[in-house]
C-alpha cells in the first residue's frame, strides 16, 4: 500500500537484512522515521550524530553488514561527516540517509539551509546523490547495496527533499537477487603457483580486506611467512611460528621483506598508514590481490595484479598448490628474533605501556572485539598485541579521528549481543564523544571501557618535543572520569594494581551496564 516516501524506505531497508538504524531525528527527517518500528527495525539514539556514524560504523565491522545512520538536513549532516570520511579510508560499509531542502538556489534563511549539502558530503564519501523521487530513491539504495557486495565498500550518502519524504509513494521493488563477484578460480592463480613453486622465502603480507579464514593452512602449506597490517590481525591466528606480525611500520621490516624472494600482498592497500614509509622494501616480484583497481595500479608496481576477492583467491591458492612441498626458506627462530627486538623497540618509544597490555590481553577473553581510540596506548597495543581471531580489533586507522572508540564499540556490543566486546581510549579522545555512555547505559550493554588517562595530549608533545617545539597546548583539565561514568549509570573502577585492573575488566564483560576503568600509567 501506499505510504510516505520516509516509511516506505524503512521498509525497503528491512527487505534488505537492515535490523538496526542509528540516529538522530528531527523536524526535517522525521518522516524517516514513521517507518522504523512498523518495519520491524531497532532505532539507537545516539546523543550527537558523530556519535551515530561511529556506531554504524562499529555495527557494520562487527557484523560485516552496512551500518545505516538517518540524520537531518545540514548540521546532522555536517556532524556526520568525519565518521564517513573514517568508514572511507578503511573500507567500511556505510549508508547515511538524510534529508535535505526542497528549494535552495531562491531562498535564503531557511532552517539548516547549506550552499550545496550534497557536494560537502561527496568530499567525504564514496558518493553523494539526491533522490528527487520514490523511484530514484528505491534504485539508489539497490544501487549502494550492490556497491557493497561487489567492490571495495565505502560509505554512501543519500539525500531526499524534505517535500519528497512526505509524499505518498508505493512500496519499493522487492529484492532482486544480488549481483556476484568475480571469483579468482584455481587457473587465475595459475602464475602466482609457478612463482611460488619456485620461492624459497615466499612472504604474504595480509591486509583487512582479507576475509578467508583458511590463511594459517595456506601458509603452513606454502612454507611462507607473513606480516600483517593492523586491520589484518587475527588472520594466521595466534603463534603462527613465521608470523611477523603487525610490524609494517618497524623500520627493520623493511630489511626482512628485502630477504623475501617472493612478495604477495593480499587486501592490503600498502598507504602510509600501514607503512609509515613510501616504499614496502621489496628486491623480489610483487604480486597485488585487491578488489580496488586503483590499489593495484600505485606506486609499488606489482609484476602480476589479480583482481579479485581474497576469499575466492585464498580458495583458489589452496586447491591449486596442495600437493606442494613447503617452502624452507624461512625459519621460527629469525621470526622470533626479529619480533622481540621490535617488540622492545617498540616499549622503549613509549615506555610502559607493553606490560599494562599485556596484562589487559590476559584478561580478556580470546574472542573479545576491541574497538581504540586514537591514544598511545593503542598505537603500543597494535603491535604487540596478538590476534586470535581476524577482525576482532578496530581503530580509526586512515582518517585517525579522536573519538571513535566508545560510539564505535557500542555500535559493536549491539551487534554483538552476549559476546565480548571492549573499548579502549585516550583521556583527550573520550572528551570528543564521551556523551554516548548515556546510549550505552539505556541499551544495558556490558562493555568495558578502557580509559588510558596520561593527563594530555602525550603522543602530540612527543612530536613537538622531536621537533624542538616547546610543548603547547597539549595539557587539558579532565573531570573525574568515574563519577562522570557513575552520573551517567555506569559503573566506574580505579585499579590501583595490574592485578585490580585485571579483575575489573573481567567483572565488567558481565555487568548491566557499561564499566569505565580508569587507568593511569601509575599503576605500574
Amino acid at each position: 500500500m501506499q505510504r510516505p516516501l520516509g516509511a516506505q524506505i524503512s521498509h525497503m531497508l528491512k527487505d534488505r537484512g537492515v535490523d538496526v538504524i542509528f540516529g538522530i531525528p528531527g523536524v526535517h527527517n522525521q518522516e524517516m522515521y514513521r517507518g522504523i518500528e512498523e518495519a520491524g527495525i531497532i532505532h539507537v539514539l545516539a546523543r550527537h550524530e558523530q556519535g551515530a556514524g561511529f556506531m554504524a560504523d562499529g555495527y557494520a565491522r562487527a557484523t560485516g553488514k552496512p551500518g545505516v545512520a538517518y540524520v537531518i538536513t545540514g548540521p546532522g549532516l555536517c556532524n556526520i561527516m568525519t565518521p564517513i570520511g573514517q568508514a572511507y579510508s578503511d573500507s567500511v560499509p556505510m549508508l547515511v540517509l538524510s534529508s535535505c531542502l526542497d528549494e535552495t538556489q531562491a531562498a535564503r534563511g531557511q532552517l539548516h539551509q547549506m550552499k550545496d549539502q550534497r557536494a560537502a558530503a561527496g568530499t567525504v564519501a564514496d558518493w553523494s546523490v539526491q533522490a528527487d523521487s520514490a523511484t530514484a530513491a528505491y534504485g539508489l539504495v539497490e544501487r549502494a547495496f550492490e556497491e557493497f557486495e561487489l567492490s571495495r565498500p565505502r560509505p554512501k550518502h543519500i539525500q531526499v527533499p524534505i517535500a519528497q519524504l512526505e509524499a505518498d509513494a508505493e512500496p519499493a521493488p522487492f529484492p532482486t537477487q544480488p549481483a556476484l563477484r568475480t571469483k579468482a578460480l584455481p587457473p587465475d592463480v595459475s602464475s602466482v603457483v609457478s612463482m611460488l613453486n619456485q620461492s624459497r622465502r615466499p612472504l604474504f603480507i595480509l591486509g583487512g580486506g582479507c576475509k578467508s579464514n583458511d590463511w594459517r593452512q595456506i601458509l603452513t602449506q606454502l612454507g611462507a611467512a607473513c606480516f600483517t597490517t593492523y586491520a589484518g590481525r587475527g588472520l594466521v591466528g595466534a603463534n603462527y611460528p613465521l608470523d611477523f606480525g603487525s610490524m609494517l611500520p618497524r623500520p627493520g621490516s623493511a630489511e626482512v621483506i628485502a630477504s623475501a624472494d617472493l612478495v604477495i600482498v593480499v587486501g592490503a592497500e600498502l598507504g602510509e598508514v600501514d607503512l609509515w614509509r613510501h616504499e614496502l622494501g621489496h628486491k623480489a616480484p610483487l604480486i597485488r590481490v585487491d578488489l580496488d583497481p586503483e590499489v593495484l595500479s600505485d606506486h609499488h608496481r606489482a609484476a602480476i595484479k589479480l583482481q579479485a576477492d581474497s576469499q575466492s583467491f585464498a580458495r583458489a591458492l589452496w586447491q591449486a598448490t596442495e600437493d606442494k612441498k613447503p617452502a624452507r626458506g624461512w625459519s621460527a627462530e629469525e621470526v622470533a628474533e626479529a619480533r622481540a627486538s621490535w617488540r622492545a623497540e617498540v616499549d622503549a618509544e613509549r615506555p610502559g605501556i607493553v606490560p599494562i597490555a599485556d596484562a589487559l590481553r590476559e584478561a580478556m577473553p580470546a574472542d573479545s572485539m576491541i574497538y581504540s581510540d586514537m591514544t598511545q596506548f593503542a598505537y603500543v597495543a597494535k603491535e604487540v598485541w596478538d590476534m586470535a581471531y581476524p577482525h576482532h580489533w578496530h581503530h580509526p586507522t586512515g582518517f585517525g579521528t579522536l573519538g571513535y572508540g566508545l560510539p564505535a564499540g557500542i555500535g559493536g556490543a549491539v551487534a554483538r549481543r552476549g559476546k565480548p566486546t571492549a573499548v579502549i581510549a585516550g583521556d583527550y579522545g573520550f572528551h570528543y564523544t564521551m556523551q554516548e555512555l548515556g546510549v550505552a547505559v539505556e541499551l544495558g550493554l556490558s562493555l568495558p571501557i578502557i580509559l588510558w588517562d596520561n593527563g594530555k595530549l602525550k603522543e602530540i608533545e612527543d612530536s613537538m618535543v622531536r621537533s624542538q617545539i616547546a610543548p603547547n597546548a597539549v595539557v587539558a583539565r579532565n573531570p573525574d572520569f568515574c563519577k562522570l561514568a557513575e552520573a551517567f549509570g555506569a559503573l566506574s573502577a580505579a585499579p590501583s594494581t595490574l592485578a585490580e585492573m585485571q579483575s575489573a575488566t573481567r567483572a565488567a564483560f558481565d555487568a548491566p551496564v557499561p564499566t569505565l576503568i580508569h587507568v593511569t600509567p601509575d599503576i605500574l
